[in-house]
């Protein structure tokens, strides 16, 4: 008899408890009535983050909210690079955000962060002076990794690229900071950019404000068009490889 109503009392408390924890829960489970952002933000504002961030909380309760599905969805909001959510009494959200690192423009509307991953600025102004890269889809990481190489090769030259550009089937070209355009092709880029070198400490540093394009897509030449011409000096053959 004692043992039945040990038992009868144990249960007893547990269904208390449940209950007690079922009215805990719901009484604590109200919706969120806060979003605080924090974080390290050069670029974009808290104000244009927040109304990002708000449609994701809304119709969502304190205790309830999954935080990993919010992260996720957070995650893919422009300028973020990577997310983490709190929960914080009384009813708030905490969102701690690290904003992406642009450097570089891509394909006009997007921006490469360091991973040459692209994102999209837009509303947010850009900064000025990013380098301009254009190629394919997925050929942001190969297109910032050899913008990075080619940049010590032309400050030894004393020259400056403004924009690098992969075409679709696989030829490069890049434009100078003075405007002048060069035509890189696709094979045997190295030893191109070596008669580059050469031509332009001998001879097409000193004449560059004349210069339209070089176009290096010539086995053993070097072929110029000059401004207010339409024919090409130096070409050699008519290789476009």
């Amino acid at each position: 008899m004692n043992k039945r109503g040990s038992l009868t009392g144990l249960l007893l408390l547990l269904i208390l408890l449940g209950a007690g924890g079922r009215a805990l829960w719901t009484w604590l489970d109200r919706p969120i009535e806060r979003v605080s952002i924090r974080g390290d933000l050069s670029h974009v504002n808290a104000d244009y983050l927040r109304s990002q961030l708000a449609p994701l909380v809304q119709g969502e309760t304190w205790l309830s909210a999954d935080l990993p599905a919010l992260r996720r969805r957070a995650r893919a909001v422009d300028w973020l690079a990577e997310v983490r959510v709190a929960r914080e009494w009384p009813y708030a959200l905490a969102f701690e955000l690290v904003e992406q690192v642009p450097v570089a423009r891509w394909n006009d509307d997007y921006l490469l962060n360091p991973e040459g991953e692209p994102f999209a600025f837009a509303p947010v102004v850009p900064p000025s002076g990013l380098p301009d890269l254009a190629g394919p889809v997925g050929s942001g990481a190969e297109v910032l990794a050899y913008h990075d190489r080619l940049v010590p090769r032309f400050d030894a030259l004393g020259l400056n690229i403004s924009q690098l550009r992969l075409e679709p089937r696989g030829a490069w070209r890049l434009q100078l900071d003075d405007g002048v355009w060069v035509m890189l092709g696709r094979s045997d880029r190295e030893a191109r950019l070596a008669r580059l070198g050469a031509a332009w400490q001998r001879q097409l540093g000193q004449q560059a404000e004349h210069i339209r394009y070089i176009d290096l897509r010539y086995p053993n030449g070097v072929a110029v068009a000059w401004h207010g011409e339409t024919d090409i000096e130096a070409a050699e053959s008519d290789d476009a490889g």
